[in-house]
């Protein structure tokens, strides 16, 4: 991920931080979330002079790029745990 690109993303998550406070993200629609994130990516489409398509697709695979960053960061502080210990307990799981 690019400076700009890892820019793009804060600036949008920040804002998502604010819009979205009150919601649950496992049960609010992705398309009601996506509409309160559309006035950020208007701006940052108005600035970049590109499509808001643009942004969104950028968005969505950065965003997918970055989760699955923190999954295999968070696989590697646990490998140890998931390996069972010698202490005769079972692996802790983690999917």
């Amino acid at each position: 991920m690019t400076d700009e690109e890892l820019k793009m993303l804060k600036r949008i998550n920040d804002y998502a931080e604010k819009e979205l406070a009150d919601i649950d993200p496992q049960k609010t629609p992705v398309s009601y979330q996506l509409e309160k994130l559309r006035p950020v990516m208007e701006e940052i489409a108005a600035e970049k002079g590109c499509d808001l398509q643009d942004i969104f697709i950028s968005y969505m695979d950065l965003a997918s790029e970055a989760a699955a960053s923190r999954d295999a960061k968070m696989r590697e502080s646990l490998k140890d745990l998931n390996e069972g210990g010698e202490d005769g307990l079972p692996p802790l799981l983690y999917r």
